[in-house]
């Protein structure tokens, strides 16, 4: 590896006008990526990692401006290049992995031409070729089916897909520089090693250099070279990871160690050394403690089933043009699933992209309807009502969801309040406007989001923030089953180690009972008291966290375990 820089950034400070004056969100920071090199940077949410990686590519909101500093790439100067060099040097030379999939794909394209898209722009492919790199690129990040999923259309493919894909866009014209920003959120483990495993493998064969933009300490112990570690909009240390890990000099490197979750340690253990966001008179100032529940399952899910048509729009279209073709058999998303939930149980579902647990979660959240089985909650078939008619029911406040994409699931005209109110007034839980704002700072300082940020829309809140909102909303019914569908994987380790406690703490004091889903292991091991793991719309193994977790007797459990990145000890 040559010590030439591929990317050097000097004194770099970017600032934001806002209504109160320019806000620094980086403050005079220094990052050199040599060629071939993979530089992870690491922190909270809010501390100019990526605002660092939008200056780079020069796609700052609009308020933004790189206030002083330079960024030179391969020798040119990004801050003084026209728009012209830039629309060139994106895709081709430096490409970015953004952190919201679904935002970052057209919704009305297919995926397979959106990659063409691509390709095309930067001469990579010609008309006839394009089609075959498509599929290439998408086989490339371990997309089943790649040529069925060319014809895909985003909102047809799970999160996790999602993100394959636009992986796919950033990889395919195979860049100097890839600015990968969470590029594995939304992914499972295995998936998730598969993908990290291509760039490092990119990366070795053809010079290219990788920045890894994470929360996850354990993908920057496994993958980078070097980490920089930001607080606050400033760099605190920067080592190469193998010293870092097992030296970290500052103490906010220290804290974020510390609150990492890894075999061995408890959901206490998380919290010895990192930051207290949640006020203690906070956790009393929500509910009263329910009544004891009678003794029996609280949900009772039997045979479930979820099919979906296959290629009906290429049936009619066919139909159309007088052409004959044969009708494809239902996608079995869920095959006859059945397991229970008890009164005050966490209950883990873990399995990789595409397994069935999101369409499971919204199926016994009732926001779709099954093709098969029953879902018996609280003695009562909730599964034969019809889920247009579930939001009338009184069951409706008794089981709410907190979603996968925190972003995607708010409303973008509803302010953080508004977004928590929503529920609250629907049920007209709470009377008088001065009671309802009361009961929404309550909600708010009881997950950690600074009463001062609920007046601000979704786009002002970090992904972290707004994540927290979504819990919030899921909680103000005073619940009895809570979905958790990947609620913390856009906080950074700090943030999720306060809301896992959190959870926790919730749970044992309100009554409530859990279905976590989830695709990080160690958070599962900390969290849940059973787990569930499906492959492929079918459960393979179930138990207790210890046996499954500890001594899984299902050879793809055992994969999944593996695929578990972890920092030093």
């Amino acid at each position: 590896m040559t010590a030439v820089p591929l990317l050097e950034i000097r004194n770099l400070t970017v600032e934001f006008a806002t209504r109160r004056g320019a806000v620094q969100a980086v403050k005079s920071i220094d990052v050199s990526v040599a060629k071939g090199e993979t530089v992870a940077i690491v922190g909270e949410s809010g501390s100019g990692k990526s605002v660092t990686s939008y200056a780079v590519v020069r796609i700052l909101d609009r308020a933004g401006r790189v206030a002083e500093g330079t960024i030179s790439f391969s020798g040119v100067d990004l801050v003084a290049a026209d728009e012209a060099q830039m629309r060139d040097l994106r895709g081709r030379e430096i490409s970015m992995i953004f952190q919201n999939p679904r935002a970052a794909l057209n919704p009305i394209r297919k995926v397979g031409k959106q990659i063409e898209d691509v390709l095309l722009q930067h001469v990579q492919a010609t008309r006839a070729t394009a089609k075959e790199k498509a599929v290439e690129a998408l086989t490339k990040v371990k997309i089943a089916r790649p040529e069925e999923r060319y014809d895909a259309y985003p909102f047809e493919l799970s999160g996790g897909m999602c993100q394959r894909v636009v992986i796919a866009l950033a990889l395919a014209c195979q860049p100097q520089l890839l600015i990968a920003d969470e590029p594995t959120t939304g992914l499972d483990v295995t998936t998730q090693k598969a993908v990290m495993d291509l760039i490092v493998e990119l990366t070795r064969e053809r010079g290219m250099s990788t920045i890894l933009i994470t929360h996850d300490l354990g993908l920057a112990a496994a993958y980078c070279d070097k980490v920089v570690v930001m607080e606050k909009g400033k760099v605190v240390e920067t080592a190469l990871a193998s010293e870092i890990f097992r030296n970290p000099q500052h103490p906010y490197t220290r804290r974020l160690m510390q609150a990492t979750p890894r075999l061995g340690t408890s959901l206490a253990d998380l919290l010895l050394d990192a930051p207290q966001t949640v006020p203690a008179e906070a956790r009393t100032a929500v509910t009263e403690p329910k009544p004891a529940a009678e003794a029996g399952p609280l949900m009772q899910v039997e045979n479930l089933v979820k099919e979906y048509p296959r290629a009906a729009t290429g049936a009619l279209l066919a139909k159309l043009m007088g052409k004959a073709e044969p009708e494809k058999p239902a996608f079995r998303a869920v095959d006859g699933i059945s397991f229970s939930i008890a009164r005050g149980e966490t209950l883990g579902l873990v399995g990789e992209s595409g397994c069935g647990k999101s369409t499971t979660s919204m199926m016994v959240t009732r926001l779709i309807d099954p093709s098969g089985g029953k879902i018996v909650f609280d003695g009562i078939d909730i599964g034969a009502i019809p889920a247009k008619q579930f939001a009338a029911s009184p069951y409706r406040r008794r089981i709410q969801m907190v979603f996968q994409d925190p972003t995607d699931s708010l409303n973008p005209r509803f302010t953080a309040e508004r977004a928590i109110a929503d529920p609250i007034m629907r049920m007209g839980a709470v009377k008088g406007r001065d009671a309802l704002r009361a009961r929404c700072e309550d909600l708010a300082r009881l997950v950690g989001l600074p009463v001062e940020l609920i007046d601000r829309f979704p786009h002002q809140l970090s992904g972290g923030q707004k994540a927290r909102v979504g819990i919030a909303r899921a909680i103000a019914l005073d619940p009895d089953l809570v979905i958790l569908d990947e609620p913390t994987a856009a906080l950074d380790v700090s943030v999720q180690a306060v809301v896992l406690n959190l959870l926790e703490e919730l749970k044992g004091r309100l009554g409530m009972s859990y279905l976590f889903v989830s695709h990080d292991l160690n958070v599962v091991r900390l969290l849940c008291d059973r787990v569930i793991v499906m492959k492929t719309g079918s459960i393979v193994e179930e138990g207790t966290a210890e046996e499954v977790l500890g001594d899984p007797k299902a050879e793809y459990t055992r994969e999944l375990l593996t695929a578990i990145p972890h920092p030093p000890l």
